[in-house]
């Protein structure tokens, strides 16, 4: 068998007995209710608290986590993210479990079990970022929702008294990574309430000036039929960055599409990419090879990289060897990952990308 092939076989045996560290279950005190909080904490319902319930919730976490990071409700379906979301694990610092209880269609009590996982920061965002998902950064504004609902009586604005009424937009502003604010309902305000029905944007944004940021999402609701349609615009600063349209039968799923409406809006203007390259197979020399420690460091680092989709060396050279590496983004997702306490870039006259390990 040549070098090279013996070194596959051998490598290939380093990345399969890297170990995995498990996330760790968080400890609380009696009465403490564990809640998720903040952009890189999500809730996901389980059947139970078993190893085999809790390794796929684990995975539909890191996907909400990455969509609130993001502002993008498809994050999870970007190249390269399904193979991280079944290693989700190895982004979790913590987890932890909560029992609500409630009551089922027939007066029966009924008991929901949640898993509540917190993620690592540093990894979550690196992982984002050589996977060329956007990055929506903090803090995030919070603009205002004015909302007319008309079921059949007339126009009324839903005022920060009637916040149970509009839950479904909220709670899915929150799952989209940010909040909506509403008016406090005084004389003026409701009085607005036709600037919203015959689509007056600007007479909204000046209504809402007291108001910070000069943000407003504006819907209005109404029967359509046997369900309901809602009509909604979006305005930064006085300028109208997007208007749109949903309907459905449930009047919850019409309203919840305005969070969306205003969550795709407000990426398409602040959020950013960080250059990655394009996706396909590029070879990478790495040197300094001296012993089989410096294989162990070196085929770990490449099996940490979410950026990396297979390694295969090719050819061995004085002191290291040439590799092909399936990158799903380029060259600059891959130095972008890099771990630089292993790994550092050198100049090679060849043209070919030249990382050394660094002792």
């Amino acid at each position: 068998m040549s070098l090279v092939g013996r070194m596959a076989g051998w490598i290939t045996g380093l990345l399969l007995a890297v170990a995995v560290v498990a996330p760790v279950q968080a400890q609380r005190v009696e009465g403490d209710s564990a809640r998720a909080q903040g952009l890189y904490e999500a809730e996901v319902p389980v059947g139970s608290q078993s190893d085999a319930a809790r390794g796929p919730a684990l995975s539909r976490a890191l996907a909400q986590v990455l969509g609130k990071i993001s502002g993008d409700a498809s994050a999870a379906s970007r190249p390269g993210v399904g193979q991280e979301l079944r290693r989700a694990a190895q982004y979790a610092e913590h987890y932890d479990y909560r029992q609500d209880e409630g009551v089922s269609a027939t007066g029966a009590p009924s008991f929901q079990t949640t898993l509540v996982v917190r993620f690592d920061r540093d990894a979550v965002d690196g992982l984002a970022a050589a996977l060329g998902l956007p990055i929506w950064p903090e803090p995030r504004p919070k603009p205002v929702l004015w909302l007319a609902i008309d079921d059949g009586s007339g126009p009324r604005l839903v005022s920060l008294q009637q916040n149970n009424v509009v839950r479904p937009v909220l709670d899915r502003a929150r799952q989209r990574g940010y909040q909506l604010g509403l008016p406090r309902g005084s004389a003026a305000e409701q009085a607005g309430v036709g600037a919203i029905w015959r689509g007056d944007a600007a007479a909204i944004a000046r209504l809402s000036a007291r108001y910070q940021p000069p943000m407003q999402l504006i819907g209005k609701l109404q029967r359509a039929g046997s369900g309901w349609r809602a009509d909604w615009t979006f305005v930064d600063d006085g300028r109208v960055l997007s208007e749109w349209s949903s309907e459905h039968a449930d009047a919850r799923r019409a309203m919840s599409a305005g969070a969306d409406g205003a969550a795709d809006a407000l990426v398409k203007r602040y959020a950013r990419v960080a250059p990655v390259g394009e996706p396909g197979n590029y070879r990478v020399v790495f040197t300094g090879l001296a012993s089989s420690d410096d294989f162990i460091r070196l085929a770990s680092t490449l099996q940490a990289m979410p950026v990396v989709r297979r390694a295969v060396p090719m050819r061995a050279t004085a002191d290291g060897v040439e590799y092909e590496l399936e990158l799903v983004t380029g060259l600059p997702g891959f130095r972008r990952m890099a771990n630089r306490d292993v790994l550092a870039e050198v100049e090679d006259v060849s043209g070919t990308p030249t990382f050394r390990i660094v002792r």
